[in-house]
């Protein structure tokens, strides 16, 4: 089964590389998806894959690049939706 993760990352995680921290990652786990920047200056991350997968990225979302730095991470959860081809960065 799928399941999908609709992850906020808080703190400082723009202008440091974050977006392309987590396509990098993203793209090695072989999940779907997207990330973008947010106006409130936090990261929106939407993953699909297998849940085990998922976590293990979220676990490396907590850290994110050197010069990053992780305030929070919110998750959701849900059924995958095979909604994504692929995973991008959104602008």
């Amino acid at each position: 089964m799928e399941y999908r993760a609709h992850v906020v990352v808080s703190g400082l995680v723009q202008g440091v590389g974050y977006r392309y921290f987590v396509y990098r990652k993203a793209k090695d786990y072989n999940l779907k998806g997207y990330v973008k920047n947010l106006y409130s200056d936090d990261v929106e991350v939407m993953l699909e894959g297998d849940k085990g997968v998922i976590l293990d990225l979220i676990q490396e979302l907590k850290t994110g690049p050197i010069s990053a730095h992780i305030t929070g991470i919110k998750v959701e959860w849900e059924e995958g939706q095979s909604e994504f081809e692929d995973f991008q960065i959104k602008f």
